[in-house]
């Protein structure tokens, strides 16, 4: 079994602002538990735990969420990437000597699944792949991009989310990859997987990348939506997910909201589908509906809450 990985929790999240101007995506709580810990939990189940985290956007959220993962049974340490983020080749390049494994997983840090690591891990020893992606079938191709496999499993190529990825296969972010895929990388400098390396690789090696076809369950955070509906999935059975240290006056009545930690709600507030993210003040008798509520250098902000 591998035991190694790196999670990749450097991305800007741009398509969450402002959610991402507060943390990390991967430090977003989800059920009341950063994403990232969900990630890290889940890994160390399956006996892979020894781990990586790349860092660029809000670090410092994420690794206070993490710490060195002892209390969640791994081993975790980080790879800084600065000034500029990597990748998903390049940060991969940069952090090879200190995941220091051969083979190793190369798991997104915004998406939730219950794949199994060790029958993936098998497969792709058992293929002889350098690089192998967790599938499972392409039902929203107007949302997601898709992958291509031959009737052996191989990857033939990648297409972009619309009509043309209609009958492709979904990447649910978790994949086995050997070091040499990234090793031949300029250190430092950004660069792609899909679209980049992995499309050289299966123009000039077919049978290098391979795709697993699973029936895994997947969640995704990319945007809004996503994280309100991921978030929903794991909610308690109120629909409320609460944060640390928040204070609700008991006249104020939240319904099916996530608050974020140190969030204040004043009395009569009214709050309904509502994102309240850390340290937001709510004042006395406010009413808000589908909004993202975050604190801009010291005042209250909003932004809408499509779903």
């Amino acid at each position: 079994m591998i035991a190694n990985a790196l999670v990749l929790t450097a991305g800007l999240g741009t398509r969450l602002r402002p959610l991402t101007r507060v943390r990390a995506k991967p430090a977003m709580p989800v059920g009341g538990e950063a994403l990232v810990r969900r990630i890290i939990g889940w890994l160390a189940a399956g006996g892979v735990t020894d781990l990586v985290l790349n860092l660029h956007h809000l670090p410092e959220t994420v690794t206070a969420e993490v710490g060195d993962g002892a209390d969640l049974g791994a081993r975790v340490r980080y790879s800084w990437e600065q000034p500029v983020v990597l990748g998903s080749a390049g940060g991969p390049r940069h952090a090879l000597d200190i995941v220091g494994a051969g083979t190793f997983f190369l798991v997104n840090g915004d998406t939730l699944t219950d794949v199994d690591p060790a029958a993936l891990a098998a497969e792709h020893a058992r293929s002889g792949a350098l690089v192998t992606l967790a599938l499972v079938p392409n039902t929203a191709p107007g949302h997601y991009g898709g992958v291509r496999l031959d009737a052996g499993g191989r990857v033939t190529g990648f297409v972009p989310r619309g009509p043309g990825a209609a009958g492709s296969c979904h990447f649910i972010g978790v994949q086995v990859v050997n070091a040499e895929v990234f090793a031949d990388l300029p250190p430092g400098t950004p660069a792609s997987s899909i679209g980049g390396v992995y499309d050289e690789l299966v123009a000039k090696r077919p049978g290098a990348v391979r795709g697993v076809l699973t029936g895994a369950a997947f969640w995704d955070v990319g945007t809004a939506a996503d994280y309100w509906a991921t978030s929903a999935a794991f909610a308690p059975g109120d629909g409320n997910q609460i944060g640390r240290r928040c204070r609700i006056d008991p006249s104020a009545r939240v319904t099916r909201s996530i608050l974020w930690d140190d969030v204040e709600v004043g009395a009569d507030c009214r709050l309904d589908e509502c994102i309240v993210t850390d340290r937001v003040r709510v004042g006395d008798g406010r009413r808000r509906h589908r909004e993202i509520l975050f604190d801009a250098d010291g005042r209250l902000a909003t932004a809408p809450l499509v779903l």
